[in-house]
């Protein structure tokens, strides 16, 4: 066998992919959510009341969906005072409201929470406020992580089977259609193509069951509740594995004219090329079931909405090109191996070069998904997704070093293809005539010699080569099989951003007074008889915001009266006056839902009316609080 010379341009292109995916580890500045993070409540953990509040509301980083127990308040003795479901807190999506019982009593109370992110995973968390003063409590919330069930770890086991199932279905296609097109494939490739549909039908189908318990916490025998299937189709991750199964019932009927029994075992009925008409819908199918993943996780939170769900949409497509496609080619090897026989050198260079474009591909998006989840250098050593990445990209180098092996017995194949496709192959050794200069000339005339068959060396040769080749496919096969593992951890894993921006939401909620007090002497119309009125603003800072009054007596103790009135102006702006309009709560006075637009000082104009005829309005100031500022990354 002659030497064969390495390409010039394999190094370079191995070089150019491991810095390519050592860029995944750089990160740009700029928020990027997914996974939402609870960013604070009123009331605020661990915090005690003088009066029972009449509301909890939630805020989280990004909008949320939630059921009918997705908010919970327990007393003390574990029983449940918020009569009705959360609301959205004035339609805001990323808030979560409960109205509480009247007349709670003294003790301390557990708020309990699940919601969904509007990437699709669901997150949970429990704090406690006291009113009076803290107590005992019976309250019983789950402490444990949401993937750490049973039903969290059959959801996780049938999402890495659909990410399978989708690369072994893209990958085969992929395969028939560019290496060995017209060829209608190999019966081997063909069942490869009916278990890729048939695992992703059912992993499908096992994870639109499992998505009502495992967004409610509920049991596995929860599957077969109806009325949370009914829930789970009309929202968003529902509906994209419903669109998910219509567009595999589509492929099943592509796939039968490519005579791909997908109901039972393959009869060997002669299949047809599915032309350039075929091939378009197939690609379309592609895209499509890629987009069913893209429209409801990560990507589908954040900023960039529009470029990121393209971006993942051929992530998947190119992972399932190159992970489907190195497994069919093991497959074919071995097939074609055992029965004597070689499969054709420009096929394998063929897929070469759709591999090659594949990975340039993943490797493109993956740095554009990684800026937008990782956020920083820090973060990827800090945190589980940051960690889980170097995991990744660690295997994917390794990946990209075997692949050079293979891209070396690739040349190595066309390298002794190349002498035989120059040779005419005849049934018998013959004479050919050759006239070498003129027939008349000095030295001229005929030359006479033997063409015949490649010899036996050659056909030993490809052989060889295409079993080293077929052992470095089976490691890199191997290899992206646990790409593929890691990268669906990483789909159920809160990205570095959300984890940075959930953890200084929290030290900038406890850093902030959560209540603004302002208490304004005044009048009661009596010689030396001084009241005093007490206006608290919660949180007191831009937006909304609550308010409670409280009227004191000249002796300290509460004093009833039949009207109190409140505005507020920002005089520096000229914003004002805004009429609180608090209403009679029998006790005190309140309202639930002031907006404040600016931050400032503001003048509260107080009138106070001591009986029928007699008020008096007395004047006071509060500073509101700006908006707590989004952590830079």
């Amino acid at each position: 066998m002659r030497p064969v010379p390495r390409p010039a341009r394999t190094s370079l292109t191995v070089l150019a992919l491991l810095a390519a995916v050592c860029a995944l580890l750089v990160a740009g500045a700029g928020p990027a959510l997914a996974h939402a993070g609870l960013s604070g409540s009123d009331p605020a953990d661990s915090t005690v009341l003088k009066e029972a509040p009449r509301q909890v509301t939630l805020t989280f980083t990004e909008s949320v969906t939630f059921s009918e127990d997705s908010l919970r308040v327990l007393s003390p003795e574990n029983r449940r005072v918020n009569p009705a479901p959360a609301q959205y807190a004035d339609g805001k999506s990323n808030t979560a409201r409960v109205q509480l019982s009247d007349e709670l009593p003294q003790g301390t109370y557990t708020v309990a929470w699940r919601v969904v992110s509007a990437d699709g995973h669901p997150i949970s968390g429990a704090f406690v406020f006291s009113v009076g003063k803290p107590s005992e409590t019976a309250a019983v919330v789950p402490d444990g992580s949401l993937d750490d069930s049973a039903v969290g770890r059959l959801y996780a086991f049938f999402r890495y089977l659909a990410y399978s199932g989708l690369a072994l279905l893209v990958g085969a296609a992929a395969f028939v259609a560019v290496c060995l097109p017209g060829t209608g494939g190999e019966r081997p490739v063909r069942r490869l193509l009916a278990s890729g549909w048939a695992v992703l039908v059912v992993s499908t189908a096992a994870l639109l069951l499992l998505r009502g318990p495992y967004e409610t916490g509920g049991p596995v025998t929860s599957v077969f509740d109806l009325s949370q299937l009914g829930r789970t189709v009309v929202g968003r991750p529902g509906a994209a594995l419903v669109v998910r199964l219509v567009l595999l019932a589509a492929a099943a009927v592509l796939l039968g004219r490519y005579a791909v029994r997908l109901g039972g075992p393959d009869d060997g009925a002669e299949p047809r090329d599915l032309g350039r008409r075929g091939r378009r819908v197939g690609v379309a199918l592609a895209l499509g079931l890629a987009f069913t993943w893209a429209a409801a996780e990560h990507a589908s939170a954040g900023i960039q909405v529009p470029l990121a769900v393209p971006v993942a949409v051929l992530h998947l497509v190119a992972m399932g090109v190159w992970l489907g496609g190195l497994v069919t080619l093991v497959i074919v090897l071995r097939s074609r191996g055992a029965a004597g026989r070689t499969v054709p050198a420009d096929a394998v260079a063929r897929f070469s070069t759709m591999a090659f474009a594949a990975v340039a591909v993943l490797v493109g998006t993956g740095v554009y998904q990684s800026w937008r989840q990782v956020g920083s250098w820090e973060a990827l050593t800090t945190t589980s997704y940051g960690r889980t990445l170097l995991v990744k990209v660690a295997v994917v180098v390794v990946v990209l070093w075997v692949a050079s092996f293979s891209r070396r017995w690739t040349a190595r194949l066309l390298h002794e293809a190349a002498p035989a496709a120059r040779t005419r192959t005849v049934p018998e050794p013959e004479r050919v005539k050759v006239t070498v200069g003129a027939p008349d000339a000095p030295g001229g005339g005929e030359v006479r010699r033997a063409v015949g068959p490649p010899s036996p060396e050659a056909g030993a040769d490809q052989r060889a080569h295409q079993r080293g080749l077929r052992r470095t496919v089976a490691v890199e096969a191997a290899l992206g099989v646990v790409v593929l593992a890691v990268s669906t951890v990483l789909t159920g894993t809160q990205p570095s951003r959300a984890a940075g921006e959930s953890a200084a939401a929290a030290v900038a909620a406890a850093q902030e007074p959560q209540a603004k007090v302002a208490t304004v002497p005044f009048d009661m119309g009596k010689a030396g008889h001084q009241g005093a009125v007490q206006i608290t603003l919660a949180p007191g800072r831009v937006g909304e915001n609550t308010v409670e009054a409280v009227v004191f007596s000249a002796d300290g103790g509460l004093a009833t009266v039949p009207e109190l009135r409140l505005t507020l102006t920002q005089e520096a702006l000229a914003i004002g006056p805004i009429d609180a309009k608090l209403k009679n709560q029998k006790g005190f006075w309140a309202v639930y839902d002031l907006q404040l637009p600016m931050p400032g000082e503001w003048t509260l104009d107080i009138t106070v009316r001591t009986s029928e005829i007699d008020q008096v309005t007395v004047r006071g100031s509060v500073h509101i609080a700006p908006l707590p500022r989004r952590p830079a990354a």
